[in-house]
C-alpha cells in the first residue's frame, strides 16, 4: 500500500468496508481490488506515522465486523502486529522465534507453547518476545499454555490424503472419546468437565443443541439419543439461525454447543445469545483451549486429535460417541436401569472394533465408487437416527467431489424427490435393521420401480436388501441407537473415493475452510 509498504493477512469480514473505502477514496487512496482486506490495509496506512501499533489501534477502532490479523510494515520488518475480534489468533512461543497462526497445527513442529489472543486484544511479536495489550492499550497478563497432542497427528503417516488417514483413525478416536469416562459396573458415564454444573445438567427440563455443518448432523443424532434414552425434550438449531431470532429459553433449558474447531463464529454467536437469555451452556468441542471451550459454562472435549482435512470425519463419530455417553449419563438419573446401562456400554465399547472391520474392506467401496463417480446428482435417504447420517453422507459427497447431493428422510421421498428419480439419479439408502426397516424396504422398491439405481448400507447377513438394491455395503450389527457410528463410515469412504477418482483436491476442497470464522 504505497510507501511505507504495509502487508497484512486477514481472516474475517469487515462489514463496513464499503463506507470506509468511500472515505479513504476522498483522501486520495486508490484501490486495486474491491476486497475488505485491501480497505483495511489502506485504513492502517491512513493512520500510519511511524508507529504501526498505534496505526492499527486507531484503524480497528473504526472497523465493524470480525478479524484475525497479522500486519507488518517495511519500516519495521522485525515486528508483526496481531489482533483478534471473532476470528482465532494463536501465538506460538519458541526459542529466539515466535509464530502467529489461526491454528496451532501450523507451528507445532517448532513449539508447543502458545498464547490465545482474546477478542479485543492486540499483540506485538518479534523474534525476542511477545507483548499483549487490549485495543485500549491496557497491558494483558496472559500465561502460556501447552499443546499436548503428538506431532505425528498432523502428518499424513503414509496415507495419500489427511482425509483417508482421519477416516481410518476412527477405531482409535472413538475409543479415545470413551477413555476414563465409562463406569461399566454402574452402567453409566462420568465427565470431569461437567462437575461445576452437574446439577443443572441432571435437572434439565429441555435441551437445545446449537451447531453448524457436520456438527449439526451430530446434534440431530443426539436429539434421538436424549429423547429415546433420557426422555428429555431436545431441539437442534442451526447456530446461524438461533442467534437471529427470539429463542424461547425457559428455566431448566440447557444449551449444548457442538463444534470441532471450537471457533465457529455462528456457534459462538449462538452461545452468547443463549447466555444473554440466562441459559447454562455446555461446550462439546475438539480443539483444546479454543474460544468455545473458554466461553461456555462447562464442557467436554471429544479427544479426536487434530483434524486437518477440511471435510470432517473422525470428529463426527467422536461427537456422537460423547453425545451418546452424555445421554446415557442423564438417562441413568431418570428412567434407565443399571442393567440396561451396562448393556448399552458394552455395545458402545464394541464399536471401535466394528469400525475397524468396515475399514478393512474399504477396497470394495473404492470399486463401488468407480461405478458411481460420473453421476451428477445423488439422493441420500434414511429414517430415524440414520436420517442425520443421510444428511452427512450427502454433505461429504458435495463437499469434496462437487457433485450435487441431497439428504432426506426416506418417508419424505414421495413428497417431492421421487419426481427426480431415474436411471441417472443414484439413491443411497440407510437400510439398517431397526424399527423402520420394513418401511425402508418399501422405499427401495419404489425407487427400483422407477429405474433408479440403489446403493444400500445394510446390516451384515441381511439378504432382503441384497435382493432389491443394485449394490450393498454391509456394516456389523449393533444397538439401533449406535448405528450412526457405523453407517457413516462407508459414506465417508464413498465420498472420498469418488472425489479421488474425479481428480478433486480432497483435503482442501474449493471455497471451503476448516474453521468457519465468518458469518
Amino acid at each position: 500500500d504505497g510507501e511505507p509498504k504495509i502487508v497484512l493477512a486477514h481472516n474475517g469480514i469487515i462489514e463496513n468496508y464499503s463506507a470506509l473505502q468511500k472515505e479513504l477514496a476522498k483522501s486520495g487512496h486508490r484501490f486495486d481490488t474491491d476486497t475488505d482486506t485491501e480497505v483495511l490495509a489502506h485504513l492502517i496506512r491512513q493512520f500510519y506515522e511511524g508507529d504501526l501499533t498505534t496505526a492499527v489501534r486507531k484503524a480497528l477502532s473504526l472497523v465493524q465486523g470480525t478479524y484475525g490479523l497479522a500486519i507488518i510494515s517495511a519500516d519495521d520488518p522485525d515486528h508483526i502486529i496481531a489482533a483478534r475480534l471473532g476470528s482465532p489468533i494463536i501465538i506460538g512461543h519458541g526459542q529466539g522465534e515466535n509464530f502467529i497462526a489461526s491454528d496451532a497445527a501450523a507451528f507445532l513442529h517448532f513449539t508447543r507453547d502458545v498464547t490465545y489472543l482474546e477478542d479485543g486484544e492486540i499483540a506485538v511479536i518479534s523474534a525476542e518476545g511477545v507483548e499483549v495489550r487490549t485495543l485500549a492499550n491496557a497491558p494483558v497478563d496472559r500465561r502460556l499454555e501447552q499443546i499436548t497432542y503428538d506431532v505425528k497427528a498432523i502428518e499424513k503417516g503414509g496415507y495419500p490424503h489427511f482425509m483417508l488417514k482421519e477416516i481410518c483413525e476412527q477405531p482409535n478416536t472413538v475409543a479415545d472419546s470413551m477413555r476414563g469416562r465409562l463406569l461399566l459396573d454402574d452402567g453409566t458415564t462420568k465427565f470431569g468437565g461437567l462437575r461445576l454444573l452437574q446439577n443443572d445438567f441432571y435437572n434439565a427440563r429441555r435441551i437445545v443443541i446449537v451447531a453448524c455443518g457436520t456438527s449439526w448432523h451430530a446434534g440431530l443424532v443426539a436429539e434421538y439419543l436424549f429423547e429415546d434414552l433420557a426422555g428429555v425434550p431436545c431441539e437442534v438449531e442451526y447456530a446461524s439461525e438461533f442467534r437471529y431470532r427470539s429463542p424461547v429459553i425457559e428455566p431448566g433449558t440447557i444449551v449444548l454447543a457442538v463444534s470441532q474447531s471450537g471457533e465457529t463464529l455462528d456457534t459462538l454467536g449462538a452461545i452468547r445469545e443463549a447466555k444473554r437469555y440466562g441459559a447454562k451452556v455446555f461446550g462439546i468441542c475438539n480443539a483444546v483451549g479454543s474460544t468455545i471451550a473458554r466461553e461456555t459454562d462447562a464442557g467436554v472435549y471429544i479427544h479426536a486429535g487434530p483434524e486437518i482435512g477440511v471435510a470432517s470425519t473422525k470428529a463426527f463419530t467422536s461427537q456422537i460417541s460423547v453425545l451418546f455417553m452424555l445421554a446415557l449419563c442423564l438417562a441413568r438419573t431418570r428412567r434407565l436401569g443399571a442393567g440396561e446401562g451396562r448393556e448399552l456400554l458394552q455395545e458402545l465399547t464394541a464399536v471401535p472394533q466394528k469400525i475397524a472391520r468396515i475399514l478393512a474392506d474399504r477396497e470394495s467401496i473404492e470399486v463401488i465408487a468407480r461405478a458411481f463417480k460420473d453421476h451428477r446428482n445423488f439422493l441420500y435417504l434414511g429414517r430415524g437416527v440414520n436420517f442425520p447420517v443421510a444428511l452427512e453422507g450427502a454433505l461429504k459427497l458435495k463437499e469434496i467431489s462437487y457433485i450435487h447431493a441431497e439428504g432426506y428422510p426416506a418417508a419424505e421421498m414421495k413428497h417431492g424427490p421421487i419426481a427426480l428419480i431415474d436411471e441417472d439419479m443414484p439413491v443411497v439408502f440407510l437400510a439398517i435393521k431397526d424399527g423402520t426397516y420394513e418401511k425402508v424396504l418399501s422405499n427401495i422398491e419404489e425407487v427400483r420401480a422407477r429405474g433408479g439405481r440403489v446403493l444400500a448400507i445394510a446390516t451384515e447377513g441381511d439378504t432382503n436388501v441384497a435382493k432389491r438394491a443394485t449394490q450393498v455395503i454391509y456394516v456389523p450389527e449393533t444397538h439401533p441407537l449406535l448405528t450412526p457410528l457405523l453407517t457413516v463410515i462407508p459414506l465417508q469412504l464413498l465420498a472420498y473415493y469418488v472425489a479421488v477418482q474425479r481428480g478433486c483436491d480432497v483435503d482442501q476442497p474449493r471455497n471451503l475452510a476448516k474453521s468457519v470464522t465468518v458469518e
